[in-house]
């Protein structure tokens, strides 16, 4: 899950697996899987930034639990 910014500045979280795409209007819009969408204030780069971050931390998750196991 990624911590996103709406147009009125509260704070919530999207489960990114469930983006199915993004579109850049003067702010992002982001559009779900079933259709809902959400409005926005961080830029389309920051949103793949904040995606990228938090698989690298599943994937380090991942590979320490691994590495722990075979001991």
């Amino acid at each position: 899950m990624i911590m996103l910014t709406k147009r009125n500045h509260e704070k919530f979280l999207v489960n990114h697996l469930q983006i199915e795409h993004i579109e850049c209007i003067p702010e992002s819009k982001i559009t779900m899987m079933n259709h809902d969408y959400y409005l926005v204030r961080e830029s389309v780069e920051d949103i793949i930034n904040k995606i990228a971050i938090y698989n690298a931390k599943v994937q380090d998750i991942h590979r320490e639990i691994s590495i722990t196991d075979k001991r």
